[in-house]
């Protein structure tokens, strides 16, 4: 029987292990290589069934207005392609979010929060969709979507949509988030950017993290740079952090991790963390908790 509603939800952040840009395309789009690594700390999102068609988000998120939201933006596409697919529409949603990331934190939480949307609205609706044809439904959203519906901690290249699973070390990272929300297009715009890192292959970063405890020391983040000279909140948390071992940005900003081999280590740190900022720790997860839901039907509450 069709599930009504799938609570409690998990929509996990992301972190760039590295980020290099070793390009730009004739669009005007960078080429990218990165590490995306999920961890246990996030956004969660609760759906129900509505009785009519619409797609509701049920909770205020300051500064996105609904229907600019990428949750109702990738959930419309998904009914859309479901009408295409069956001839009809299915049954709308209410969303409600707990929102625990910030916007502008380089941690991927809007788009994880749509791949969330995407995975569950999928099983709700029992639309049928593998999980290629969900990610691509989601990439013209964003090129982070499709990571998190990919499911594991991914190698990725071109704009970010090109995806092969590698191995990432079990440790533990404790994420600083230094106040200010870092938008991207001021990064990628910056005539300071770096855009022509040598390529590196997925062989070189497994071989650098073989028989390691933590994922430190592999390539750096090139967008760090512009970053600290338009932000100062980053710089002084990178410097702080890097006090304790290989800090530095994921993504675009403004959020820094470091990662720790346990969760003792992890937690020594977070203790000392200066009152100013907000700071979490997270394990390093290797699937995406919803990963099943792509194979199996949902039970109803």
């Amino acid at each position: 029987m069709r599930a009504t509603r799938l609570h409690d939800c998990p929509a996990p952040a992301k972190l760039n292990l590295f980020l290099h840009v070793n390009g730009r395309r004739a669009d005007g789009y960078h080429l990218l290589q990165t590490v995306f690594q999920m961890v246990d700390h996030g956004d969660v999102l609760h759906f129900d069934l509505r009785a009519d068609e619409r797609i509701v988000r049920t909770t205020d998120v300051p500064g996105v207005p609904e229907q600019g939201d990428l949750i109702v933006r990738a959930l419309l596409l998904l009914q859309a392609a479901y009408a295409r697919r069956h001839g009809h529409l299915p049954p709308g949603i209410d969303v409600a979010i707990d929102k625990r990331l910030p916007m502008g934190g380089g941690l991927g939480g809007g788009s994880s929060d749509a791949a969330t949307a995407l995975m569950v609205a999928n099983a709700l609706w029992e639309a049928g969709l593998s999980r290629e044809e969900l990610m691509a439904l989601a990439l013209p959203l964003g090129a982070d979507i499709p990571f998190f519906i990919f499911g594991q901690t991914a190698f990725a290249e071109g704009v970010g949509e090109a995806l092969q699973p590698v191995q990432a070390p079990d440790c533990w990272y404790v994420v600083i988030e230094p106040g200010v929300a870092v938008p991207t297009a001021a990064i990628f715009c910056s005539e300071h950017l770096t855009r022509d890192t040598k390529p590196v292959r997925i062989a070189d970063f497994s071989r650098h993290t073989m028989n390691r405890t933590d994922s430190t020391g592999f390539g750096r983040n090139d967008l760090q740079a512009v970053a600290v000279s338009l932000f100062p909140p980053v710089a002084q948390a990178i410097d702080w952090l890097s006090a304790h071992g290989d800090a530095r940005m994921t993504g675009s900003g403004a959020c820094v991790f470091c990662a720790f081999s346990s969760e003792m280590d992890a937690d020594t740190v977070l203790q000392q963390v200066p009152g100013i900022w907000t700071a979490w720790k997270a394990k390093a997860l290797m699937h995406h908790p919803l990963n099943t839901v792509l194979q199996v039907s949902a039970v109803i509450e």
